[in-house]
């Protein structure tokens, strides 16, 4: 190897010793060195160099992103689940993680119309066979022509298959009472998550005080505090009213806004509805207060109603922003900057594993919009398993149909099943001293309040949070996994976990009576 001679001459001694001591000989030839040769460098005092990758010197946004939902007591959840299957004793034979919404994992039946037909798009050749009825059929000869080659697994385009995104449109129409969609404005995502995570990225600028700042609810969804601290946003905390149902307060976003513009440049504002960790489902006399604080303090508006089929109390209904926004008039319906998110992982569906969803973008300028379809483009298009089972959703069996009558018994027996279980964990729950349960309005789980001894919080403090602490205990004393509310956001002092309602219902009462008799048993010992 030659060396460049002259100034800094000794650095360049220093330059050939760490080229040797790497794969390639200096000498003449240009053989590899060996393994042992290399290792022999390093024994006679010349280092190679490190790893150009280490924790020390990786992009610092991603050490601080945390993701609850499956944090360290889901890992220590799989951990057991494999010293289970090695043989190793516990006080509980399997691991109940009642610690995501995934509706399947926790033995919810998919739908068979949404099944049939997407067997159809894998398998064309099942479309000669009698065994399936012909609507499912002539959706997924829709579909396949749709594609490319005729086949789901071809690319389609970013923003999604067109057909698919016309079917959003006017779904979308009949939901809000004729209120007209533009397909032009749907895009086809990975699931909702990857939506949400595309519209904070354009949102998101700025340095220092200029910086953009995100309006998050408290307990929230770790998705959005992963996505902000990922990306270098300002999350801005708003408080729900845990003592009115979760209730959301217009006071406490102006609270949260005031303060947060002395040192960040408040632009979003996210909406859960209904709401996930806590199960409210908002007034419609809320939505229009939200609307009206978001076009006075120019926010753009992000409503993540993936939920919207899961409302169980009485009294309460769903409302899609999008309809209250057009029904407030154009002073709104022409100014208010939104986007909303829909997913296929939810509702009656529970098809999480194919990644499937949209959002509608409302009042966007058309030069951001085109910034908006160049992003998704990098990403190719979401998969299109999962933009087929979306058209199924929006585009489901009509009553003429043969599909129609098993559709919609399962779909109408999913969901009373998931009130009958909403109604039962708020029942069951405040039956235990030091138990708080908010009624379980929508959603798909429940986030009590617990109260603990100051001796355990004590103890916890020593390394975890004291609802991780009583977590950690409840999973290695009877197999059953939450996620402790300190992971969703909290007020200082309380104390809270999220527990999913989906597990069947004679699953549900064991998991609701061993959390109980824990709660009871935690509660002695620490006192």
């Amino acid at each position: 190897m030659s060396v460049l001679r002259g100034a800094g001459e000794g650095k360049a001694d220093t330059l050939y010793l760490l080229w040797d001591c790497c794969c390639y000989s200096g000498g003449v030839g240009g053989k590899r060195r060996d393994r042992a040769n290399m290792s022999q460098q390093a024994v006679n005092g010349v280092q190679c160099r490190g790893k150009v990758l280490t924790l020390d010197n990786m992009n610092p946004n991603v050490k601080r992103v945390e993701y609850a939902v499956r944090g360290p007591i889901v890992q220590r959840a799989v951990q057991i689940e494999k010293e289970l299957k090695a043989g190793v004793k516990k006080p509980f034979t399997e691991v109940i993680k009642a610690n995501i919404g995934d509706a399947q994992a926790m033995g919810q039946k998919p739908i068979t119309f949404l099944r049939q037909v997407l067997a159809l798009c894998s398998y064309p050749e099942l479309l000669e066979d009698k065994k399936f009825p012909e609507d499912a059929k002539k959706r997924a000869q829709r579909i396949l022509e749709a594609c490319g080659g005729n086949s789901i697994g071809a690319y389609s385009a970013s923003q999604g298959i067109e057909c698919i995104r016309q079917d959003v449109a006017r779904y979308i129409e009949r939901r809000d009472g004729g209120i007209p969609s533009n397909p032009d404005n749907i895009y086809l995502s990975t699931g909702a998550s990857d939506a949400i995570v595309t519209i904070l990225k354009l949102l998101v600028c700025g340095e220092g005080c200029d910086r953009t700042g995100v309006m998050i609810s408290i307990p929230q969804y770790p998705l959005y505090s992963a996505a902000l601290a990922d990306l270098g946003a300002v999350q801005i905390n708003y408080y729900l009213d845990e003592d009115n149902c979760w209730s959301l307060d217009v006071k406490e976003l102006r609270r949260a806004l005031s303060a947060a513009r002395q040192h960040c440049n408040p632009r979003v504002l996210c909406i859960i509805n209904p709401g996930n960790p806590t199960g409210q489902v908002q007034s419609r006399q809320c939505i229009e207060d939200v609307i009206r604080f978001a076009k006075e303090e120019h926010l753009f508006l992000m409503a993540d109603e993936v939920y919207q089929d899961n409302v169980y109390a009485e009294g309460c209904k769903f409302y899609s922003f999008k309809k209250v926004l057009f029904e407030m008039g154009p002073e709104y319906s022409s100014t208010v900057e939104m986007a909303s998110f829909h997913s296929t992982s939810k509702c009656y569906m529970g098809e999480c594993g194919f990644r499937g969803g949209y959002m509608e973008v409302i009042n966007m300028d058309p030069e951001v919009k085109a910034q908006l379809t160049k992003l998704v483009s990098v990403r190719l298009c979401p998969p299109i398993p999962g933009q087929a089972l979306l058209d199924l959703v929006v585009n489901p069996p009509q009553p003429d149909e043969p599909s129609y009558t098993t559709f919609m018994k399962e779909r109408t027996a999913v969901l009373a099943t998931l009130a009958e279980k909403a109604s039962l964990t708020e029942q069951i729950f405040n039956t235990v001293p030091g138990i708080t349960c908010n009624p379980v309005q929508g959603a798909m789980y429940t986030f009590p309040r617990i109260t603990l001894p100051q001796s355990a919080i004590d103890k916890a403090k020593a390394g975890q949070a004291p609802d991780m602490f009583y977590c950690m205990r409840l999973l290695e004393e009877e197999g059953i996994c939450l996620v402790p509310g300190s992971g969703f956001g909290q007020r200082e002092g309380t104390f809270h976990f999220r527990m999913t309602i989906l597990p069947p219902t004679e699953k549900l009462k064991v998991v609701l009576q061993k959390i109980c008799e824990f709660h009871l048993r935690f509660t002695q010992e620490f006192s």
